[in-house]
């Protein structure tokens, strides 16, 4: 796909090869049109654009996914041009960014109004296949400086919390850590971060992409709680993969070994006053550093971290979403946002209706009680190795009918699973495990022009997590009823 050019008017169309190329796709396999039988619908598309038509389908949303395949310039994949990130003094850089560059570290992109390293090694070595290697069989740092640290305190801290998390505040022991999300009055997923608790009277929000500290200063506006609420300078390094934790000895000491699954150590890396979780974004062993005053000491603790894992052959790296992906793990943004409850994103485990009140209880027992229309779904799908960030989120296509019926919103090659992988929003009809869709894919991926790819619906995670129980992400079971009132 060639992408967007500019018109004369200043706007943008698609380019006359896009056109063509998804025209034809959209003609044969789009909504409502009849694989076997080829006659259009009253959701038939003539055109790209007609993917915004109404379809009932689809899970009705105030602002639309962008479901027009635009592509990137040049098409998709590894070896795509790709479009220019501008690198300038509007988003903030980060106090690892500098160290990122050095690294090698050639593709970004925004994250919570940073700069977020998506590729460190380069193109002729393997790029992120090469990254999910260094990954399963070494040891990597992993900048992830763009979860910003929001500090809650104060006396009235673990009431505040409480009323805006859907797990309860008082579970989450001093020295520990949970996975949490938060909530809109809708049930609508605002952030889903780790929450770390210090003291009884203070709480750092890890949080994913979105503007969550805004919002729980705004919880905050008319003064209700005795509570700051502020960023601070605390930056996080991951440390992960095959010998993470012999780093971590190496960096702290055996009392590492200590540490229990969301757990957290307060003590010092190369005189650097650091927090140690054991959490991460990954199938495979992670820790956190959590470095104070981190501008400062940015240099310093980077450096320490590489010299003790030079042993194992420590080289920095970007998430592989190959690995958080099999591990069920899910992108805020991208796998849901403020229009997707939790239910249909198999968060339904972290909804704690005993809870006498929290910000969305009311909205989520009534979608609880109805139940969802539609869910996040796992799915082995066939085509060529996907080996780059999907540009577009991909039409799934119902093969009886031909109906575009979901997208999807993650996908990677899986090693561990020798096939594309991806993340998927369905109809509750068609999530079964089993089903049998068709996903179109960019013609990069696809193994022929024109062709939909084979898809079915498989459980998730797609691998075998270390501890599975504690970790982050998606769970079997969605924790609500499904709703009978669904279009076949």
């Amino acid at each position: 796909m060639a992408g967007l050019i500019e018109t004369a008017d200043g706007g943008f169309s698609p380019t006359s090869s896009y056109v063509e190329t998804a025209g034809e796709l959209l003609k044969s396999l789009s909504p409502g049109k009849s694989v076997q039988e080829g006659e259009a619908s009253e959701h038939a598309c003539t055109s790209p654009h007609d993917v915004y038509r109404p379809n009932t389908r689809l899970k009705p949303r105030s602002v639309p996914v962008p479901l027009l395949q635009s592509g990137d310039r040049g098409g998709e994949g590894l070896r795509a041009e790709g479009s220019r990130m501008l690198i300038d003094a509007r988003t903030r850089k980060g106090p690892f960014f500098h160290l990122s560059l050095k690294a090698g570290a050639w593709c970004f992109t925004h994250y919570n109004n940073m700069y977020h390293p998506r590729c460190v090694i380069p193109r002729e070595e393997g790029g992120m296949d090469a990254e999910y290697e260094q990954l399963c069989k070494r040891v990597a740092v992993i900048n992830v400086a763009v979860e910003r640290q929001v500090q809650v305190k104060g006396p009235d801290a673990e009431r505040f919390v409480d009323m805006c998390i859907t797990r309860k505040a008082a579970a989450i022991k001093v020295g520990s850590a949970k996975y949490v999300i938060l909530c809109n009055t809708a049930g609508g997923i605002i952030n889903d971060p780790v929450l770390l608790r210090l003291s009884e009277d203070e709480f750092w929000f890890s949080i994913a992409d979105s503007g969550a500290g805004l919002w729980l200063q705004g919880v905050n506006a008319t003064g209700a709680y005795e509570v700051t609420i502020r960023e601070i300078d605390v930056a996080p390094l991951s440390i992960a993969g095959k010998y993470a934790l012999h780093t971590m000895r190496t960096l702290i000491g055996p009392q590492v070994d200590e540490i229990p699954y969301f757990g957290l150590m307060e003590t010092s890396i190369a005189g650097c006053s650091v927090v140690v979780t054991r959490t991460g974004f990954s199938a495979e062993k992670n820790f956190e550093v959590f470095l104070r005053d981190a501008h400062r000491n940015a240099d310093r603790l980077y450096a320490a971290v590489m010299e003790a894992g030079a042993p194992h052959g420590i080289r920095e790296i970007a998430i592989p979403h190959h690995s958080r992906i099999e591990g069920g793990m899910l992108s805020y943004g991208q796998d849901m946002d403020i229009e997707v409850n939790p239910f249909e994103v198999g968060l339904g485990w972290q909804v704690n209706m005993s809870k006498d009140n929290f910000i969305g209880k009311a909205a989520l027992m009534r979608i609880k009680e109805e139940g969802v229309t539609h869910r996040l779904a796992g799915l082995r799908v066939g085509g060529k190795r996907v080996d780059w960030y999907p540009a577009d989120l991909y039409h799934v296509i119902c093969p009886r009918s031909g109906d575009l019926v979901g997208y999807v919103t993650s996908m990677w090659y899986s090693p561990a699973q020798e096939c594309n992988i991806a993340l998927a929003f369905l109809p509750i009809d068609l999530a079964e495990i089993g089903t049998e869709l068709k996903v179109a894919l960019p013609e990069v991926y696809a193994t022929a022009p024109g062709v939909t790819e084979s898809a079915t619906v498989v459980p998730v995670p797609f691998k075998k997590v270390e501890a599975a129980e504690y970790r982050t992400g998606m769970q079997a079971g969605n924790g609500c009823k499904l709703s009978s009132d669904v279009k076949k």
